[in-house]
């Protein structure tokens, strides 16, 4: 698949290792933000970033990339979307950007597969895409508190396994949980991912939120809060 219509925008990914997917629509219709600046962690095609530019109007979002033809990608991806004077991409990893402003939201899809799971016929690119070698959760906190302003949020989206695992991380790292979502791909199963959002200031309560994306037997429809979430992007809905 070389391009993938949105009712609002369209991703080239002809370059990019790692396709449209599930997850960076999820993340991208779900993070809360309220602010005026955004980075978007490990943007790929640059998908989250243009999810965010079309829900919030005044956000000014910064992209990352490490790998050059995804960056590339999403660089075109940003020029030919109608917020092109709000998004600009930065082909470099997270822990040689900086920046003079602090962010209010930070969003990543970030990589989470072991480099030892990988089979030795996949590409570098695509290697580089998943493994969470190129950027670990240890260096995702850090450089994510280095990057936030003083009230800003972080926001991520991992099986669910690593994201307990990072959760635990973050409030080690003093970070509160302000948000969960469980996505579950079909009603009866369990939570096939987790999306977290955390903050720097201490709340009494997190939010807790489920997400089913298809029905049971016999048609397997999409069940409404998935439609919900994803009804102003996807063209299906």
């Amino acid at each position: 698949m070389q391009d993938f219509q949105f009712k609002q925008f369209v991703v080239r990914q002809r370059l990019a290792a790692m396709k449209v997917g599930t997850d960076g629509t999820l993340l991208g219709a779900w993070a809360n933000f309220s602010g005026q600046t955004i980075l978007d962690v490990g943007s790929g095609t640059g998908l989250v970033a243009l999810m965010l530019a079309q829900r919030f109007a005044a956000a000014q979002i910064d992209a990352i990339e490490i790998n050059l033809q995804a960056a590339e990608e999403a660089e075109k991806n940003f020029a030919a979307s109608p917020w092109a004077h709000r998004l600009a991409l930065h082909a470099q990893s997270l822990q040689r950007y900086h920046s003079d402003q602090g962010y209010d939201l930070i969003v990543s899809n970030p990589p989470f597969y072991p480099e030892a799971q990988f089979s030795k016929a996949l590409d570098q690119d695509r290697r580089q895409a998943r493994s969470s070698l190129s950027l670990s959760f240890e260096a995702l906190l850090a450089n994510s508190l280095r990057l936030l302003a003083p009230s800003g949020q972080l926001a991520i989206i991992l099986p669910t396994a690593q994201a307990l695992y990072l959760n635990e991380l973050a409030q080690q790292a003093g970070l509160f949980l302000y948000r969960r979502c469980d996505f579950i791909s079909r009603l009866g199963k369990a939570p096939k991912r987790l999306l977290l959002q955390w903050g720097q200031m201490p709340i009494e309560k997190p939010q807790q939120q489920e997400i089913i994306m298809r029905q049971g037997p016999p048609d397997y429809a999409y069940a409404d809060s998935y439609r919900l979430l994803l009804k102003d992007f996807l063209t299906i809905f």
